[in-house]
């Protein structure tokens, strides 16, 4: 897994132990490099990324590296964050969106229990 500041990047083959088998939340950025709007979601990403290090992991997907994780969520538009909690989706925004959003979404992700 590459790391670029305090987001990872993940594959297909490091998805379950990553992202669905983490003790922590997890948000994932579904990104394309070529998509403008991913690009201006990154920098906000990597600040939210040190702001709930230990609360929360942020993790990025290419989804043109990683077609059939975007097909296993059906992702069809992109940027797309996924939140996850105990290995399921929980939330999801396709789009940019705010910061201030994002980091509202992010407190109640990190202050859920349990499964639902």
């Amino acid at each position: 897994m590459k790391t670029t500041g305090a987001v990872e990047h993940v594959t297909e083959s490091s998805f379950e132990t990553d992202v669905l088998d983490s003790d922590l939340p997890v948000l994932v950025d579904l990104f394309a490099s070529w998509c403008g709007p991913c690009r201006m979601l990154s920098p906000v990403l990597e600040k939210l990324a040190e702001e709930y290090r230990g609360r929360v992991k942020i993790v990025k997907v290419d989804v043109d590296e990683e077609p059939g994780l975007a097909g296993r969520f059906g992702v069809t538009g992109v940027p797309t964050l996924l939140f996850f909690k105990d290995g399921r989706v929980v939330d999801q925004v396709v789009g940019f969106a705010p910061p201030a959003a994002l980091a509202a979404r992010l407190d109640a992700l990190a202050h859920s229990t349990g499964r639902g």
